[in-house]
Parts: C-alpha cells; structure tokens; sequence
C-alpha cells in the first residue's frame, strides 16, 4: 500500500465499525427539581450539541404507580418511599436518546449520582448540591434503558429519522 492508500483504508475500516456498531438508546428525565428550575432547555442542549438524536419525550406529572414499577430495584432501600414520593411531586420530563454509546456517554455527562462527587462540566456537577435533588436521571445500562423506555414510553411514541447532521458526527 501507499501512504495515501493505508489512510483511505483506515478511514473506510473506521466508518465501517462505526456503521455496524449498533446505535443504542438510553432514557433519561429530568426531575421535579430540574423542571422548576427551569433546567430542561440547558439539559436537552447539552445531549443535541454531542450529537445525540431525541426521538421521544414527554411532560408529565408521573404516578406513583409508575414511578414503583420504575425504581423497583430500590424498594428495600430506606430512602425508596421519600424517593417516589418526591418524583412524583411535580412534572418530570421523560426522554429517549439514541446514539453511539449513549448509555456510557449520557452518564459521564450526568455526573455522579451525588452532586459532591461530580465533576464541573457535567449536569450535576454545575446545578446540583445535595443528592436528594439531583435534578436528573439516567439508565445505567443498555438493558436497563430497554426496560425503563418500555414502562415509559409506547413503541409508537418512539420516532426513528436520520438526522442531517449524522454525516457531520459520525465518521
């Protein structure tokens, strides 16, 4: 190969992995707290400047119900009934985001769970303090996001379309 041979091939190896890795989606919504502040804009900007797609959202004020099927995984922890209770305080606003890696990428861009651990530059790190309003959430997992767009969201509410700006993301 030549030198300019050995670049088009490294560019074609990286699109073609690019375009087989499978897109994921990640879900993420933005709590009681968030909302009152007046923080959805700056969140939402935040996931379309990295070049992650919206394809459903919705603002709701949650039930209980639904917020018990949500954090059922935490239903032996003593903080689980202050936690339904508070997310069901006010309106949530409920997402799915697709892109490449968008479960990792969204929660490094979260910040820890506890504000005191999260780093500036990261949602919770610049407009949290206390764990308890942490303004945010996101799945921890590509099967987690699975379950947790299931409970919130119908299959017809989910809207694919590729973006005009994916040529300038992705390689």
């Amino acid at each position: 190969f030549r030198p300019d041979d050995q670049d088009l091939l490294k560019r074609l190896c990286s699109s073609i992995r690019i375009m087989s890795a499978k897109t994921e989606r990640t879900f993420i919504a933005v709590k009681p707290d968030g909302v009152q502040r007046g923080l959805m804009g700056e969140i939402i900007k935040r996931f379309e400047q990295k070049g992650f797609r919206l394809v459903a959202m919705k603002f709701l004020q949650a039930s209980e119900d639904l917020l018990k099927q949500h954090y059922i995984d935490l239903k032996d922890r003593p903080f689980y009934p202050g936690l339904v209770k508070y997310m069901s305080s006010g309106p949530v606003l409920a997402m799915v985001w697709e892109g490449l890696n968008v479960v990792k990428t969204g929660r490094v861009m979260l910040g820890e769970t506890n504000p005191a651990d999260s780093k500036p530059g990261t949602i919770r790190g610049d407009f949290c303090i206390e764990v308890g309003r942490n303004i945010i959430h996101g799945s921890d997992s590509v099967d987690s996001a699975n379950t947790e767009i299931s409970l919130w969201f119908k299959p017809e509410e989910l809207v694919s379309f590729k973006s005009c700006a994916q040529q300038w993301i992705y390689e």
